[in-house]
């Protein structure tokens, strides 16, 4: 009987942090710090909300994009959901309303991917949320950049192959590829790759990203408690190497969304949803730093 009782306290406990963390969100917040970096500004950044919504018409998730007071959105990848008949409506209100107070900068996921992909299957679906993109004066990043000279920083947009976004396996992506799609990245300037899969990090920083935005993983849908790790990604395999957080390689450093919302699996455990503030800073009095090393 008492381990009868145990077993229900810590299955309701558990229910309790699913219901919380699937309908919560976090601040996380990441300094970068860069000669070529011309005036210090801030950006938000999202990635996974999946048509989720905090509060009626996203109201909570809007009045927390405010408090931080951002100079411009970055947007690293799937705000709705391929599903046919699908509402796309919550993150065109959501978007309307952004662009209203900041200039957006979108980098499409698999899911906006998806839709141009298979009208098999979702219809015009991809056409009219493009439509409705143009509407408010958002052009997605499709292999493509926008130039912030004010700032020093150029924003570019990776829309890689969906044979990268295979479960089970992490595809090889050939050298040459990502020039391929993107050009040279620009060595005078700060350079900030939107590119939604993060298993490719490696890549991006040979490439010359300096600064990487992900996301996809979702965290690992459930962190282990006190580990930290993510358990599963959308690939399928367990406990990812990429499932939140920082990570840094060659000079190059990756902000990695653990999300704003659900997909595949609808819940989150030990790991709520999370909205990334980047503060762009320029040369420092103390010198050239980047995440308190020296560059």
């Amino acid at each position: 009987m008492v381990v009868l009782i145990a077993l229900i306290g810590i299955g309701a406990l558990l229910l309790g942090v699913v219901i919380c963390d699937s309908n919560r969100f976090v601040i996380r917040k990441h300094r970068v710090v860069d000669g070529r970096i011309r005036k210090d500004c801030r950006a938000v950044v999202l990635s996974d909300l999946h048509n989720k919504q905090y509060g009626k018409d996203n109201q909570a998730l809007l009045a927390a994009i405010r408090r931080q007071r951002p100079d411009f959105v970055l947007i690293a990848g799937d705000i709705l959901t391929a599903k046919k008949n699908a509402a796309m409506e919550p993150a065109v209100a959501l978007l309307t309303e952004l662009v209203k107070e900041y200039p957006v900068y979108y980098g499409n996921g698999n899911h906006e991917h998806r839709l141009k992909l298979y009208p098999e299957t979702y219809g015009d679906m991809g056409e009219r949320y493009a439509e409705a993109l143009a509407r408010i004066g958002i052009e997605p990043l499709v292999n493509a950049h926008a130039v912030l000279p004010e700032y020093g920083i150029a924003v570019y947009g990776a829309e890689i192959d969906k044979r990268f976004y295979r479960h089970f396996r992490t595809e090889e992506m050939e050298p040459e590829y990502l020039q391929g799609l993107l050009g040279q990245a620009p060595e005078a300037m700060y350079t900030v790759l939107l590119a939604h899969n993060p298993d490719y990090f490696p890549q991006y920083a040979a490439w010359g990203a300096d600064l990487v935005l992900s996301g996809h993983v979702h965290g690992g849908v459930a962190r282990v408690p006190f580990l930290g790790r993510g358990v599963i990604a959308p690939t399928m395999q367990l406990f990812p190497k990429y499932d939140g957080g920082i990570f840094c390689q060659e000079g190059s450093s990756m902000v990695l969304s653990r999300g704003l919302g659900t997909h595949t699996i609808p819940v989150r455990a030990f790991n709520p949803g999370e909205l990334w503030v980047v503060d762009f800073m320029g040369k420092r009095k103390f010198g050239l730093e980047m995440d308190g090393k020296k560059r």
